[in-house]
C-alpha cells in the first residue's frame, strides 16, 4: 500500500511499519507517529466513543478513509464436544481471547445478544493460539477466534480434529447489527475447513484504514483515489486484497470519515 501510495501521490513519501494489533495503532496514530494505520472497525468505535479498552480515553481526532475486508467472528469447538448453537455454551469452558483484547469484546457481545452472561459460562481468557491448543488438549470446550477465514490456526487445528463451527441464530445477528454499527453479516462457506460441510451464519467486523484530524482533505482523497483506482494491484499484491471493493468500502463504518474520502467515493 505504501508503494501504490508513493507511485500515486505526488510529493509523498510514504513506509509500512510493523505495528502491534489495533489498539496499539490508534495510540500511534493519536500520538502522531503514524499518519495512516490499519485498525479494526470495532476498535476504531471504541477509541472515538471511550469505550472497552478505551474507557476514559476517548479519542475524539479519529478519522476514517475506508473499510476493506472482514474480519469475521468464528467459533469454534471439536466436533465430539456435541455443542452445535450458542445456547449450547451454558456452562462450558470458553475461550473469549484475551483480557482486554477486540475478539474479548466480541465474544461478551455475542453472547450477550444470545442471552448469556459470562456468569453462565466458564470464562477462560486465552488468545486463539492458546486456545486451540487447550481445545485439542480438551482443556477448553469452544474457542472465540477474530480474523480474516481461512484462519491458519484453525485450519492447522482441523487437519488433525473434526472441528464444529458455532453459527450465529438469525435473530441474534440481526440484534448485533442494529446495536453495534461496526458488525456486518457473513457466512462462511463451506468447505473453508476440513470437515466443515455446511455455511454458517456469523457476523464481522472490518479491517479499515484511518487517520487522524491532522490528515488535509486533499490528502484524503488522494489516499483513497490511490487504493480504489488501483484494486487490481491490491489484489495481486495479497489474498485479501482480491476482497477489497469500492462498493463494501463504507460498510461498518463506525467513525466519521474524513472529507476528501468522502468526497472520492461520492463521485460517480
Amino acid at each position: 500500500m505504501a508503494e501504490l501510495f508513493n507511485k500515486n501521490i505526488a510529493n509523498v513519501n510514504a513506509s509500512a511499519q510493523s505495528t502491534g494489533a489495533s489498539v496499539a495503532n490508534v495510540n500511534m496514530l493519536k500520538d502522531g507517529s503514524l499518519d495512516l494505520a490499519l485498525i479494526q472497525n470495532d476498535i476504531a468505535y471504541y477509541a472515538a466513543n471511550g469505550l472497552e479498552m478505551f474507557d476514559g480515553k476517548k479519542v475524539d481526532s479519529l478519522r476514517g478513509i475506508a473499510t476493506l475486508y472482514p474480519e469475521t467472528v468464528q467459533i469454534i469447538a471439536l466436533e465430539k464436544s456435541g455443542i452445535k448453537s450458542i445456547n449450547d455454551l451454558r456452562g462450558k469452558r470458553v475461550a473469549v481471547g484475551a483480557a482486554g483484547s477486540g475478539t474479548e469484546a466480541n465474544a461478551r457481545q455475542i453472547l450477550n445478544a444470545a442471552g448469556i452472561e459470562y456468569s453462565d459460562i466458564q470464562v477462560q481468557y486465552l488468545s486463539f493460539g492458546e486456545a486451540s491448543g487447550a481445545l485439542k488438549d480438551g482443556n477448553v470446550d469452544v474457542a472465540f477466534v477474530t480474523a480474516g477465514f481461512p484462519t491458519a490456526a484453525i485450519q492447522d487445528l482441523a487437519v488433525s480434529n473434526q472441528i464444529s463451527l458455532i453459527p450465529l441464530d438469525a435473530a441474534a445477528a440481526d440484534q448485533l447489527l442494529q446495536k453495534y454499527p461496526y458488525y456486518t453479516k457473513t457466512s462462511i462457506p463451506a468447505g473453508t475447513y476440513n470437515g466443515v460441510t455446511g455455511d454458517t451464519l456469523a457476523v464481522s467486523v472490518r479491517a479499515m484504514i484511518a487517520t487522524t484530524n491532522k490528515l488535509s482533505d486533499e490528502m484524503g482523497y488522494n489516499v483513497t483515489k490511490a487504493i480504489y483506482t488501483n484494486l487490481d494491484k491490491m489484489a495481486a499484491a495479497h489474498a485479501v486484497g482480491k476482497m477489497i471493493t469500492k462498493d463494501a468500502a463504507q460498510d461498518g463504518m463506525s467513525i466519521p470519515m474524513n472529507a476528501g474520502a468522502e468526497k472520492f467515493f461520492k463521485e460517480k
